[in-house]
């Protein structure tokens, strides 16, 4: 790969530290750089906008100010923190970091590369940005946002999805980072890709690469960048039951490991193919909790789509009939009154169904 011309650099650098300096978003771990702050910020943004992870970052901050308060909390508090976010492996991985600084470093973040990169949660990319952003070290910082950028300035047209171009685009952000300025530049190519570089209605008339972008000379803009065919996602026909028994409604915590782990959520289970909703929520109730129902109602269906499925949630009301309950596929089961509900973490369909609850 050849290198960038050094006055091209210099214009690609200049241009964009000086439009970030003056359109940056007024942002709250802007403000000091904090590591901690950064850190938390950066895990929050993983697949999701500023303006979404914004009251959840205030929130967390007056939960948990630092990192001994995340150390130290419960699982239950963390999930509760983050729910809504998704990801929810994030925010656990947070806490074991979390734990590793307070037994390894002390309880300050640490400010070496390296030592970042080993902590739970952490890979390249967030590496990166922490040690730029929070450190204004060297590092170059590569997500969808910065590839996207960098394929129309320099008319990338091959499928940046492919991992030797992923590389190729790692070097062209390393390569381009001013010295002593990566934090500034880092977060330019961000804020430009949030802000103006957008995938589907670039703001080219306020680019501060408008005279340097190839794509834009090539009237490429909006064929760049190449991602290659997009994934179909799956479809889950799923069914629950808000099983009630002397004013209180069972609930049951996933396994740590796996899709959504650690979360409470309402028994129930996938539907076989050709199995009607209410043949398998009999059947699921009875292998997941070894009891059978009654009084058995259909009460909601639930569309929800996450990044690589939509679940189609049948949900169910019912009573206890008869039977012992036994946990096979959760690791903890609670019976709470209807009020309590809000108290716990529970994936979006079933918080979607919780509302629905208080109207019932």
């Amino acid at each position: 790969m050849e290198k960038i011309p050094p006055k091209r650099r210099h214009l690609i650098q200049t241009s964009l530290v000086d439009w970030f300096t003056r359109n940056q978003r007024d942002l709250p771990w802007r403000k000091l750089y904090d590591p901690y702050q950064v850190w938390i910020s950066e895990i929050m943004l993983q697949q999701t906008q500023v303006k979404t992870a914004l009251p959840y970052y205030d929130r967390w901050m007056k939960a948990l100010p630092d990192i001994e308060s995340v150390a130290n909390a419960s699982e239950d508090k963390i999930l509760k923190l983050w729910e809504g976010l998704g990801y929810y492996s994030r925010a656990r991985n947070l806490q074991k970091a979390a734990k590793m600084i307070m037994e390894r470093h002390g309880g300050l973040f640490p400010n070496k590369f390296e030592d970042i990169l080993e902590l739970p949660g952490i890979g390249r990319y967030s590496a990166g940005a922490i040690a730029s952003i929070g450190f204004n070290q060297n590092f170059p910082v590569v997500d969808g946002n910065v590839i996207r950028v960098l394929a129309r300035l320099f008319a990338f047209e091959d499928n940046t999805r492919l991992p030797k171009n992923v590389e190729r685009f790692w070097k062209w952000a390393e390569e381009l980072i001013p010295e002593g300025q990566a934090r500034f530049f880092n977060q330019g190519m961000m804020e430009l890709g949030a802000l103006i570089c957008s995938p589907k209605s670039p703001k080219c008339e306020s680019c501060p690469w408008q005279s340097l972008c190839v794509a834009k000379k090539k009237d490429l803009e909006l064929h760049l960048p190449n991602r290659g065919e997009s994934q179909k996602l799956i479809s889950i026909r799923v069914t629950c039951a808000v099983i009630r028994h002397k004013g209180k409604i069972f609930i049951q915590k996933r396994p740590n490991h796996g899709l959504m782990g650690g979360l409470w959520e309402f028994p129930g289970g996938k539907a076989e193919s050709g199995e009607s909703e209410l043949k398998a929520i009999h059947r699921e109730i009875g292998e997941e909790l070894g009891v059978t129902l009654k009084n058995v109602k259909k009460i909601d269906r639930i569309k929800h789509g996450y990044t690589k499925f939509d679940v189609d949630l049948h949900c169910f009301s019912a009573e206890l009939a008869s039977g012992t309950l036994k946990l096979t596929a959760a690791t903890e089961g609670k019976w709470v009154s209807p009020k309590a509900l809000g108290k716990f973490a529970f994936p979006a369909a079933d918080r979607k169904l919780i509302k629905k609850l208080g109207n019932l």
